[in-house]
């Protein structure tokens, strides 16, 4: 006798991504996927939920391989920055949290998400955000995480700690602006305690769910998460599949606790090791082997290559450390000389599937490489929103090296294995498809198919998921995402609503209910 489906989605366009055509049905039961196809070859029962489609489209669940879910949480409970046209814009967002906090005992006012380039000027500096406060420390972080700004209250704290090279100045005194370690003296400042950790990731985890993404590699540091992600699993509140990548100073602790990549429970497992190489290019702090195209202008590195936050000699070490304990290694690269010194710290390893992170100045040669090599290349499709001519690649890259940058569609021809994920920029699939599907050169593009498999199979192979996770085959995890529309039948794809987000088999987002 066959046991009846716990749930049933009908009448649509179910795509499993498997290289098949499109089916009307796919059924669950205890979780799993257990029938793909026909509507009417399902055995349904009276505690059945059958859902009619009406003709919309099911996706397996997207899979995002690189983002920092506290980050999306401080997007959320923060001021965001991130849609912001002018630098009074940051500033007005700045001044309501801080009018918002004025009863409590937050003392930080803190921004998260703005980008120079959207008003193409410079970064934010100390002078205007002395405008916010003059007796609070108020930080606001440009999007990629690698520079903030910080008022005249943070400097006067911490500017002792801060590393020289990592201060920006002008005329001999610092602008307000800040990269990397010093960064990270921001970041340790304002560490989060366990309840508002759980507030952060309560909310990244809801706009996860309300976007699709049924499951997350978040690249956590100094962080009460992975304490979080595991509490909320056992309390039945985790409503997404949270692979933890653990910094590289969390190695040790990592050892000696016995952890290791894939352990973990159905929810929440151990991935690898996070390490940066290199800084950003929207800081001039990603390493080239060329200089910058805007070299010497504004707060530049002093450095007309860019930065090294690992050297390619320490690099080799914890590399051999973390492929000797049998841990993943995954590596924040983005210029051509970084990703070339990573791939120099791969070779001669045992692989465990090791990554390159954004992987974003590519060569002919490292495209190659790439592709030869037994890694996987987990990049964001985002980043071609800068990539458009007169963006803010056109003018730290220059033209040639701006359309040789985020190469996927060569990646992907070359052979190597792409993994789709965000980076918070934002953490939304289906604006990063719009992206590469319509990026600037065809040697930047792939088809909507690829860019889909990108962000299901491709992650869920990042993460040693794919028996598991990634497409709709009879036996993996129900693991769902319905749009409203095809990706294949709109040139908006970005403008797509999700209807519903399903983990397990279990709806954890409705948007028929807004």
């Amino acid at each position: 006798m066959t046991t009846a489906a716990n749930l049933v989605l009908r009448n649509g366009r179910v795509h499993p991504l498997t290289g098949g055509q499109s089916v009307e049905a796919v059924a669950v039961r205890d979780g799993e996927i257990s029938h793909v196809g026909a509507g009417d070859a399902i055995e349904s029962g009276a505690e059945t939920t059958v859902i009619d489609l009406d003709g919309r489209t099911v996706l397996p669940g997207f899979v995002d391989a690189h983002t920092h879910m506290e980050v999306i949480g401080q997007y959320e409970l923060e001021a965001d920055l991130t849609d912001a046209d002018a630098p009074e814009a940051c500033l007005d967002r700045l001044g309501t949290l801080r009018d918002d906090r004025a009863e409590t005992d937050e003392e930080w006012i803190l921004g998260f998400g703005y980008d120079e380039s959207a008003w193409g000027g410079d970064y934010l500096d100390r002078e205007q955000l002395d405008e916010v406060s003059t007796d609070r420390p108020v930080v606001a972080y440009r999007e990629d995480m690698h520079l903030a700004s910080v008022n005249s209250v943070v400097l006067d704290r911490y500017g002792s700690e801060f590393p020289d090279d990592d201060v920006r100045t002008a005329g001999g005194d610092p602008t307000g602006v800040v990269v990397e370690d010093a960064v990270n003296v921001l970041r340790e400042a304002t560490r989060a305690d366990p309840e508002r950790m759980r507030e952060y990731l309560l909310a990244a985890q809801a706009y996860a769910n309300r976007h699709g993404v049924t499951a997350v590699h978040d690249m956590v540091r100094r962080s009460h998460g992975p304490r979080i992600y595991r509490e909320l699993d056992a309390a039945d509140e985790l409503t997404i599949r949270v692979r933890i990548n653990y910094w590289r100073d969390h190695l040790d602790a990592v050892l000696e606790t016995g952890l290791r990549s894939n352990h973990g429970s159905d929810r929440v497992r151990t991935g690898g090791i996070k390490t940066f190489t290199d800084g950003s290019i929207g800081g001039r702090t990603a390493r080239l082997s060329e200089p910058y195209a805007d070299a010497g202008t504004g707060d530049s590195s002093p450095d007309e290559r860019g930065d090294w936050v690992v050297d390619p000699e320490r690099l080799d070490r914890l590399v051999e450390r973390v492929d000797e304990a049998g841990l993943q290694m995954t590596a924040h690269a983005i210029g051509d000389e970084a990703i070339a010194a990573t791939l120099d710290a791969y070779e001669g390893t045992d692989g465990q599937r090791h990554r390159i992170e954004h992987a974003e100045v590519l060569t002919d040669a490292l495209i190659e490489r790439l592709a030869a090599a037994d890694v996987v290349v987990s990049v964001q499709p985002n980043f071609l929103k800068w990539a458009r001519e007169d963006g803010l690649y056109t003018r730290r890259l220059g033209d040639d090296r701006r359309l040789a940058s985020n190469r996927f569609g060569d990646l992907q021809a070359a052979g190597a294995t792409l993994a789709f994920g965000s980076d918070c920029m934002p953490l939304d699939p289906l604006f990063g498809i719009e992206q590469v599907v319509d990026a600037p050169s065809p040697a930047q593009q792939l088809s909507v198919t690829e860019a889909l498999r990108a962000y299901t199979v491709g992650g869920a192979y990042a993460g040693f998921d794919e028996d598991r996770l990634g497409t709709i085959e009879v036996g993996k995890r129900a693991d769902l995402v319905v749009l409203d529309e095809s990706p294949w039948a709109t040139d908006d794809i970005a403008d797509i609503g999700v209807e519903l987000t399903v983990v397990d088999g279990e709806i954890v987002y409705d948007g028929r209910e807004t």
